[in-house]
């Protein structure tokens, strides 16, 4: 990425990368297990504050979705879409949006096939 990271995303990798050099491969597969264990839930929490975020950057400072989803960098420097952050602003994952996709283009499939 050529932008610089928030230092947040920072030190999440520096956490990850300390992890990894730890010497004591038992100390290390134990102190791994426990932050997967809770990954779930630090995953739930975080989908949350983004959802969150991503709302007021909609109703409160008028931001088009197209100009958020621009503001939701990856990794590869590139946004989401608009569609995606207005997904994403009412709390629905990349998954449940794939999955109604499918649904309704099946159900055309079937209803073509009659």
């Amino acid at each position: 990425m050529t932008e610089e990271q928030p230092e947040e995303v920072r030190r999440l990798e520096e956490a990850i990368a300390a992890l990894d050099a730890i010497e004591d491969d038992e100390a290390c597969a134990q102190a791994v297990s426990l932050i997967l264990d809770a990954w779930p839930e630090h995953g739930k929490r975080l989908a949350a504050i983004r959802q969150q975020r991503v709302q007021r950057l909609h109703d409160q400072r008028r931001l088009s979705w197209a100009t958020i989803g621009a503001m939701l960098k990856r990794r590869n420097g590139k946004g989401v879409s608009g569609a995606r952050a207005q997904q994403i602003a009412t709390g629905q994952s990349g998954y449940q949006a794939h999955k109604r996709k499918e649904e309704a283009k099946r159900a055309a499939q079937e209803q073509a096939d009659e």
